[in-house]
Formats: C-alpha cells, structure tokens, sequence
C-alpha cells in the first residue's frame, strides 16, 4: 500500500504547458534574477502539469538555470523566454533534486550544451528502478508532452558538500540539505542578487508534498536555511517571497506539527485511521491542497516514525 501511495505522490511531480495557456512567464526577483511560476494545483492535462518553478539568473558570462521543469516543452517554452531578455547563452543548470517535475526538461539543456550540477545522492534516484517505472507510466499518461524521446539526464558535476561556484561569471553557493525532502537536495543562495532558490524544501501557498520525505532531516534543513538571511526567496513551488523567514517557518512547522501529532499513536501502533482522525488540523484546512496531500503526507510521516 505504501508503495502505492509514493507511485501516486511521484504522479503529481511534473508538468506541461503551452506558453500562452499556462501563463509562463519570467519574473524578476532581483536584478539579474528570475523565476517561472508553476501553478498551485495538482498536475492533470487540464493545467498541462506546469505545477513547479525554475530560477534564471542572467551573470555576466551567461545564464544560469535552476531546475528544468517537467518535461523537455517545458524545458523549451523557458528557453525562449529567457531569450525575449538576453542573447547570452545557457551554460549552466543546477538541479535542487533529482524529482520528475524538475528534471524531464533537463535534456533540452543538456542538447545546447549546458552543464548540470547536482548532489551526488541524485545518482541512486537517477538509476532507481522508481525513476524508470515513473518516467514510463508519464509517458503513458502525458504523452505528447512526455514521450518516448524523454530520457533521465545525469548531472555532469556532482557535488557532495557545500560549494560556492562561480559559475557563468557569479557566485552561486550551493548547499547540501539531503536527505530531507529528497536524499539529494541542493538550496541555491546568490549573494550578489541576495536570492535563495529553496527547490521543494519550501512550499509556499500551499500544503508541502511530503511523499518519502525524511522528515527530521528537513526540520534540520530549514532550521539551516533560517540562517541564510535571504531577502528574497524563490520555493520550489508557489510564488516568490520577501518575507523568506516566514515562509521558512511556515513549511517546518508544518512538519514539526505533522511529527509531534502523530508521534504517539504511531508509536503506540494504533490504527493510521484513528490517529488521524483524532488530530485537530484546523489550522491547516484552509491552506490550498490540505484535502489532496495532508492524509498522505501524515500516512507517510506516521509510517516512518515507526520505522525510526
């Protein structure tokens, strides 16, 4: 049943649109620094499965992407907005980790001969049998926009530590977060635009998707980037925030509530069912995607709890 359950959480993780219908544009954040914005919905064929972002920092020597969307159209509707603003040429991608709705467009970097940097323990995803039989069942439900010509792309530069890069002409420090959302996560800080790009271990304006998640981990992965001081900061999904203490906050208290309200009863074995239903979760209800992800998430973090 588990098994099921991550198949599914893996199912809403990427994403399609059409310029013009999804609205993808770019959005300044800084001076040099940009994002697109994914919808804050649940991937389906009517939204085209553009649920998650990607930054673009325009450095000196040329540009700078971070993460590449859910499928290679994606990957090539960013391409040309980030040609209505400069001639300079992609020379970089960093992944925030290895999940579907930020890697399938990789291949579309990859062909104009970027490079992709990644955490090194995106490896064990990128080779699992889970990122094999997700890349086929996408392409069975999203073709044309994920098809048969969809390939995982590895990174060419693993990181294993925290780094500052200079990359394309600007500094861009990469720290290792994994294993928290993901084993493999990667936040982007640019001290010369003062922007963070969280990737997925920020969720804004909506229930974060905990799926497989190691939930201590990413409590101790927020606490890490509170002490960043970002003034702006980029999530994974949801709009952008100069208020990036706050929304820090809010994702880690979401989990920290998550833990300590289901901490007993998981470790006591009684019934998911029951635990969940005695929990007072007024304080997230109103927040978008509580009925799609909260009962998952919980399920999730209720299981792993019995198996610290």
């Amino acid at each position: 049943m588990r098994h099921i359950l991550i198949l599914i959480m893996f199912g809403y993780g990427f994403g399609l649109a059409q310029a013009a219908e999804s609205g993808m544009k770019l959005i300044q954040v800084a001076p040099q620094s940009y994002y697109v914005e994914g919808a804050s919905a649940l991937g389906s064929k009517e939204n085209k499965n553009f649920i998650s972002n990607a930054g673009v920092v325009i450095a000196p020597e040329g540009v700078v992407v971070i993460d590449a969307l859910g499928s290679p159209a994606l990957a090539e509707m960013l391409v040309a907005e980030i040609k209505k603003i400069t001639s300079k040429p992609i020379q970089h991608v960093i992944v925030t980790h290895y999940h579907a709705d930020h890697i399938y467009g990789l291949q579309v970097f990859a062909d104009l001969g970027a490079k992709i940097i990644a955490q090194e323990n995106g490896r064990e995803y990128l080779n699992s049998d889970t990122a094999t039989l997700r890349l086929r069942v996408s392409k069975e439900e999203l073709a044309p926009w994920v098809n048969d010509k969809t390939r995982l792309v590895p990174a060419t530069l693993w990181v294993n530590q925290n780094e500052t890069l200079q990359l394309s002409g600007m500094a861009f420090q990469l720290l290792m977060m994994g294993p928290a959302h993901t084993p493999d996560d990667l936040a982007v800080f640019v001290p010369e635009q003062n922007v963070l790009y969280a990737g997925d271990l920020v969720f804004r304006g909506r229930i974060p998707f905990v799926g497989t998640a190691d939930s201590v981990g990413w409590i101790k992965s927020l606490d890490s980037l509170l002490q960043v001081n970002a003034k702006t900061i980029v999530p994974g999904h949801g709009p952008y925030s100069t208020e990036a203490q706050q929304d820090l906050i809010f994702t880690r208290d979401y989990l920290v509530f998550l833990r300590e309200s289901l901490r007993q009863g998981a470790r006591d074995l009684e019934p998911f069912d029951e635990v969940y239903a005695a929990i007072d979760w007024s304080k997230y209800k109103s927040v978008p995607l509580f009925d799609a992800a909260n009962r998952m998430n919980a399920f999730n973090v209720y299981l792993s709890i019995q198996n610290e």
